[in-house]
């Protein structure tokens, strides 16, 4: 396995431009603008050879890579600490690691951990550090059971997003992510899911967007989130205060009301 790998792009206005037209908000995109956080994860992407993919869509190899053949691949969760934004027109480097592996017994079966380290300096300074938790289960677990009944969110605002196909292949294609599960109806069977899964990046950035959209300054804090169940579409979402308030985090909702991702914005560590 690679041990770290470094990739150094000009951060571009046009992927801020896409996401900005796919959730129809209005953000500057100009050489000079800075990309709203966590909008990070459009750039610097690992752009593998078609070879390099398995049949689940992922890389076969690289950081992370599977613990073993057949192992489904999950998004866990993160935490992103922002110490300034990327600003558009500048270049800028990531170094991508692993920081730990875990193996844990889980509900439904063997569990492999592993947390990817992503640092990514601009102007030779280090203005984001993240990590990605990724999990590895055994082949034939099946989806995640569903989350138990949710409580009842506090009063604040909210943020629907209506999620359907055409969105879910724009998101995968602006986040250069293959996994199936997201764009193939006849693959995701496979996988124990009875629809197109929403991808859970999707559903942090929109918890954090709103934070922003709300005033909420994510630079100089740390953004912490969670997956907790799987959300399939096409379906619309709510995004709403987190049980302490909105400026200490927030929640994906599905349709029904379940919660399908935390978040938290916390003082970095």
């Amino acid at each position: 396995m690679t041990e770290t790998t470094t990739r150094t792009e000009v951060i571009a206005a046009e992927p801020v431009e896409s996401l900005a037209a796919m959730l129809e908000v209005r953000v500057p995109f100009t050489a000079g603008s800075a990309v709203p956080p966590l909008w990070h994860w459009m750039f610097l992407l690992d752009r593998r050879l078609q070879s390099d993919l398995g049949t689940d869509g992922h890389p076969t190899s690289g950081i992370p890579a599977p613990p073993g053949p057949g192992r489904r691949r999950m998004f866990a969760g993160g935490r992103v600490t922002t110490y300034a934004p990327l600003m558009i027109g500048e270049p800028a480097t990531k170094v991508t690691s692993i920081a730990k592996t875990a193996e844990k017994e889980g509900r439904t079966g063997p569990l492999t951990f592993v947390t990817v380290l992503q640092e990514i300096s601009q102007g030779g300074e280090l203005v984001i550090r993240e990590e990605q938790d990724i999990v590895y289960r055994a082949p034939g677990t099946g989806a995640l059971p569903p989350a138990p009944e949710p409580p009842t969110p506090p009063a604040g605002p909210t943020l629907s997003l209506a999620v359907d196909e055409r969105m879910l292949f724009r998101f995968s294609a602006l986040t250069y992510n293959t996994h199936r599960i997201h764009y193939d109806l006849g693959y995701v069977p496979t996988e124990g899911y009875d629809g197109l899964v929403i991808h859970g990046p999707l559903q942090a950035l929109l918890m954090g967007d709103h934070m922003r959209r709300e005033g909420l300054d994510l630079v100089g804090r740390t953004y912490g989130y969670r997956l907790v169940s799987p959300m399939v579409g096409p379906q619309t979402l709510t995004i709403v205060p987190g049980q302490e308030g909105l400026d200490h985090g927030a929640e994906s909702r599905s349709e029904a009301g379940a919660i399908c991702a935390v978040s938290t914005l916390t003082e970095p560590v």
